[in-house]
């Protein structure tokens, strides 16, 4: 437990529609477990439920942080991403960091761009602009010159981009479920 003097972090952590639900997961599990984060606003978007449901077999937004965790949290709290006056929005809310986990080169492109119309794309340009930590873990393969070039804006702005690597393992369930088999094999 921490000291009671400490100032306990208050983290924004954001899932958007790319494949690696299970780096999520672990990331939730892992902020849950340390002493250190306080506060933790997680908002979800509309295509980020589909690839939940793919990946991870969640249904719905009903209690997604349980889904998620297999237990209620008193520490992470849902937000909505149509909420685009919610406290993380505002440069005078006290968000310590942000992460995007999985980003999808789509949400990249908005907060390259300054396109805020979802609350996501909203508390990270206000992570930018206050020059707040900003985690980018975009998931994409093969990366086209527009993907690196809405990386590079978006670094140039201030946020660190965190590539994840596709592994197997993320994806098998959605691959198992479009390929035809005889593609599945000698891989």
């Amino acid at each position: 437990m921490p000291n009671p003097s400490e100032t306990l972090f208050n983290l924004t952590i954001a899932t958007t529609g790319a494949s690696g639900s299970l780096f999520l997961r672990e990331l939730l599990h892992a902020v849950e477990q340390d002493a250190r984060i306080g506060t933790v606003n997680f908002i979800a978007s509309d295509s980020s439920l589909r690839v939940l449901a793919e990946e991870l077999e969640l249904t719905g937004r009903t209690h997604l942080v349980r889904q998620l965790l297999g237990a209620d949290s008193q520490k992470v709290h849902p937000q909505s991403n149509t909420d685009i006056g919610a406290n993380i929005s505002s440069g005078s809310y006290p968000t310590d960091a942000m992460i995007v986990l999985p980003c999808s080169v789509g949400t990249l492109a908005r907060i390259a761009n300054g396109i805020a119309a979802q609350l996501i794309e909203r508390a990270a340009d206000v992570s930018l602009k206050e020059k707040r930590p900003l985690v980018l873990c975009v998931r994409e393969s093969p990366l086209s010159k527009i993907h690196i070039r809405n990386m590079y804006r978006a670094a140039d702005a201030g946020a660190t981009i965190y590539p994840l690597i596709p592994l197997p393992s993320t994806t098998t369930r959605r691959a198992s479920r479009t390929w035809p088999a005889s593609s599945r094999t000698g891989c």
